[in-house]
């Protein structure tokens, strides 16, 4: 049995607003905190064992005095506060500069550049709500077939198509296109496909979601551990997130209880490497619609899993639970925020209780990572893995 990790990414779930919050329009932002205010108290009894309550004061999960994992919480040292941007860091690739955004959506030479590469006109073109914007130009959408494209506070280009207008896999040639232009100046993080289907003033997004993301400049841990001819196996939208770079096994399960369990099954089948996991389910179904009852029920739903994950781990095994960004459901923006992320680690043979502080960066995991498999440190992150054998 050689070294195994398991590092689960709870997308969005942050642990209180970074100093630097207000730069972003997101002072005051806590996704556990708030959103535990907000339902009256969460009951997360696994992840409390942890040592999820010694990081911040959530109602409903008290400290422990003996907590069963080591804990803290990680700060991001990027200039930005989306999915691509955090998973990079994560894996010990921080970004000098952010992706670019564009709140008064995206300038002419982009979009007529786009638009004479499909070969047809675009609808939108401004920042919005998905679910909104269907809505509102879903009908017009129907009428002429033309793709809508819209962005967020987020660096990503967004394609939006009825599934009967534009089949998908024309979809994600638009969106391949569009991924091929954004380059450079406007070398967005993410181009997504969102495809929906329904009728007006009924419509549904589907599952057949996909992003194109810009490929990592530098080689991150993934890259490290693969050409060390350990398995990287990437579960829910990581891939993606990396554009393939450095995984050598992927599996796409949709919704935040299929990718548990897609990782468990990966637990049973390698016996070293890293299953790094992303259940998107908190930011893209709770945390952007502002839903804190659909968060705290979803919290609660890993909870309960928890314990089939850490019974799936051998002696050596280290299981790592972390997040990405903050996406808190109870502020009046929709979009993600700027905060700290809880890091939690357990292992059976790892220390327990251990306060690992507050991390300057992100970019610690993939640092703790390379000690660990005895790999190069991607970047400038400390490693925290003689704490846990303390």
């Amino acid at each position: 049995m050689g070294v195994r990790t398991v590092l689960i990414i709870l997308d969005s779930v942050g642990i209180g607003a970074l100093p630097d919050a207000d730069l972003f329009g997101d002072e005051g932002s806590a996704t556990l905190q708030n959103t535990a205010q907000a339902v009256g108290g969460l009951s997360l009894p696994h992840l409390q064992q942890l040592g999820l309550g010694n990081i911040a004061s959530i109602q409903g999960v008290a400290p422990v005095f003996e907590a069963l994992g080591c804990y803290g919480k990680m700060a991001e040292v990027s200039a930005g506060k989306d999915t691509t941007t955090g998973h990079w860091e994560i894996a010990g690739l921080p970004l000098d500069k952010p992706f670019p955004t564009y709140p008064e959506g995206f300038p002419p030479e982009v979009i007529t550049s786009f638009e004479e590469a499909i070969g047809r006109r675009v609808l939108g073109n401004i920042p919005a709500s998905g679910t909104e914007i269907i809505e509102d130009l879903g009908p017009q959408h129907l009428r002429t077939g033309y793709p809508i494209v819209y962005t967020s506070a987020d660096s990503v280009f967004q394609i939006a198509a009825h599934e009967e207008i534009i089949p998908l896999d024309e979809l994600y040639r638009m969106c391949q296109i569009a991924r091929n232009l954004l380059t450079g100046p406007h070398g967005v993080g993410r181009v997504i496909a969102r495809p929906f289907i329904g009728e007006p003033g009924s419509f549904v997004r589907t599952a057949h979601r996909r992003d194109f993301s810009l490929k990592p400049p530098r080689p991150t841990i993934l890259d490290h551990l693969s050409q060390a001819g350990y398995e990287v196996c990437a579960v829910g939208k990581i891939e993606d997130i990396f554009a393939g770079q450095g995984i050598t096994r992927s599996e796409h399960p949709h919704g935040n209880m299929a990718v548990v369990d897609a990782a468990l099954q990966l637990m049973t089948e390698i016996d070293s490497g890293l299953i790094f996991a992303n259940l998107v389910d908190f930011d893209s179904l709770w945390g952007h619609r502002n839903d804190p009852a659909g968060y705290a029920k979803g919290l609660e739903e890993f909870d309960v899993r928890l314990p089939e994950l850490m019974a799936g781990l051998s002696d050596d095994d280290i299981l790592v639970i972390t997040a990405d960004h903050g996406c808190d459901p109870t502020t009046e923006s929709t979009d993600h925020s700027r905060e700290y992320v809880p890091l939690l680690v357990y292992g059976r043979n790892l220390s327990r209780g251990v306060n690992l502080g507050v991390r300057a960066t992100f970019a610690d995991v993939a640092a703790t990572l390379a000690e660990l498999f005895s790999v190069t440190n991607p970047g400038p992150g400390v490693s925290f893995l003689s704490q846990l054998r303390s």
